[in-house]
């Protein structure tokens, strides 16, 4: 007769919004979350006999996010998903681990005639700011952050030549290329010491830097292999607190327009006007990490 366990379970709340906002006099700042918390009990008396005298309701942890926002405010989306995992353990004994999951919605305070507004702001979406915390009881906070939805593209200083050459391919080699991607990454911390706004956009200015290079001239990319793991160099070797860090970039294509067809109207040469194709798309992710501990 065949015996079962459980081996891994947690439940939570997911979508929790909140608009935070912080009133300095006449300056007022805002944080603008999404929070999806997830518990794991002691017990699976809740999943395998029905006794839920253990679980603490995805209700009252919607109202715990709430609390915590008005009694801690929420200075960044890491510093207050620390916040709520150890609520949690703190709270309920029967609490094993935590995990609390947050995205920061993209708002930056609008300028107006140059000088930027006390209470006004603009919805700025060029990346989506996430973050996980995790933590087990008696232990110490897992925090990974990381942004989506980056969408870069540069139009040359880009090629991808001396690929595998087979019955199967029909790419021609491309010396001079548009780039554009849809950049994922999510790093993780060795340390809860850190400034978590100050990081997050170095590692944002780190992807752009590598991507763009120099405003006046770019930097060349012999494929977008060579340009991630740059990239991830570069966050390591700048932010020490940093040690590990992923990306993922699909390749959004943009492709030249065949007009010499048209015989009396169109153009033997086009390198104008491009079409952008969505799907098939390839796709390259790695991981870098560091392979001795960080000197902090």
């Amino acid at each position: 007769m065949s015996t079962y366990k459980i081996v891994d379970d947690a439940y939570g709340k997911s979508g929790v919004k909140l608009l935070h906002i912080k009133r300095d006099g006449p300056v007022h700042s805002i944080r603008e979350l999404e929070v999806n918390t997830q518990l794991t009990l002691s017990s699976k008396k809740d999943y395998t006999t029905g006794d839920n005298s253990d679980i603490v309701a995805t209700d009252s942890q919607k109202n715990t996010v709430y609390l915590l926002a008005k009694k801690h405010g929420v200075n960044s989306p890491e510093e207050f998903a620390i916040t709520l995992c150890r609520h949690f353990l703190n709270t309920y004994n029967h609490v094993l681990k935590v995990q609390v999951h947050i995205e920061l919605y993209p708002w930056q305070r609008a300028e107006i005639d140059g000088k930027k507004h006390n209470h006004a702001f603009v919805f700025t979406p060029v990346a989506v700011r996430v973050c996980t915390v995790r933590m087990e009881r008696n232990g110490v906070p897992v925090v990974e952050s990381g942004l989506k939805d980056l969408r870069v593209l540069k139009t040359t200083q880009s090629a991808f030549v001396n690929f595998v050459t087979d019955d199967y391919r029909s790419l021609p080699d491309a010396s001079d290329r548009v780039f554009s991607t849809v950049i994922t990454s999510r790093w993780v911390y060795s340390t809860t010491n850190v400034d978590y706004c100050k990081a997050w956009n170095g590692v944002k200015d780190a992807i752009l830097s590598v991507f763009s290079g120099p405003a006046d001239k770019g930097i060349f990319s012999p494929s977008v292999q060579n340009t991630l793991h740059l990239t991830e160099k570069l966050v390591l070797d700048s932010i020490p607190e940093i040690n590990y860090i992923e990306m993922i970039l699909p390749n959004k294509h943009y492709v030249n327009v065949d007009l010499s067809k048209f015989k009396n109207v169109g153009f033997a040469h086009n390198d104008t006007v491009l079409q952008p194709l969505d799907k098939p798309s390839g796709n390259i992710r790695a991981a870098l990490a560091r392979t001795l501990p960080s000197k902090l």
